[in-house]
């Protein structure tokens, strides 16, 4: 087994700079609420479950059951057959939601649009979006989820590829939403950019990143 951690104690900063990543993954999984933030801008559910959320993490954080929130690390060597902890169990299968969904749901509508000129991507989160974040969660109970599996012994490969979605996914759904904002700067009209015929204005691509 591998040792990767040799610190007995995390740091205060360290914990506390886990948690604002944790709010921000709770407060973006109800997808309707994402997809409306996205296309119409913030309304009073959007503050009520972000205070929610804040509340919630803060306490889970301050008790130390948050990821990286712990006075001190639960995985220190990779390969080690640990029981994995129920709030890592919830929290990665939140991230992965996060990930995968929106991302699916963008590039589906996208190849859609590419190929028969119709924008639905945001019907799409309205009837997609759950059935796909329930067969991550169909993943997490059979075992298959990395990070959020019963045991930590495959920790090291499940990490990385949890970064590694980390990076793929956040860039792109960034610049895809940048080019959604920044096409009116290029003389394209929303209805050549999106084949949207004129007067629809609520679709736009939804990201976990953006």
């Amino acid at each position: 087994m591998k040792k990767v951690v040799d610190r007995e104690k995390n740091k205060n900063y360290y914990r506390v700079l886990h948690v604002p990543i944790w709010i921000w993954v709770f407060w973006i999984l109800p997808g309707h609420l994402t997809a409306a933030l996205y296309a119409h801008g913030p309304d009073r559910r959007h503050w009520v479950w972000l205070a929610t959320v804040t509340t919630l993490c803060v306490w889970r954080g301050f008790a130390g059951r948050l990821p990286g929130g712990e006075p001190r690390p639960y995985i220190t060597h990779y390969g080690e057959p640990k029981p994995n902890l129920w709030y890592r169990v919830i929290c990665y299968t939140a991230a992965w939601i996060d990930l995968l969904v929106p991302f699916a749901i963008n590039l589906i509508g996208l190849v859609i649009n590419f190929f028969f000129g119709r924008w639905i991507i945001n019907d799409l989160f309205m009837n997609l979006y759950y059935p796909l974040a329930a067969a991550v969660v169909l993943a997490t109970v059979l075992d298959f989820t990395p990070r959020a599996a019963r045991s930590t012994r495959d920790e090291g490969a499940e990490k990385g590829w949890f970064y590694v979605a980390v990076w793929t996914v956040v860039p792109t759904q960034l610049a895809g939403w940048a080019m959604w904002r920044l096409g009116k700067y290029f003389d394209l009209s929303r209805s050549q950019r999106y084949h949207i015929p004129e007067g629809v204005i609520s679709d736009m691509p939804v990201s976990a990143g953006a």
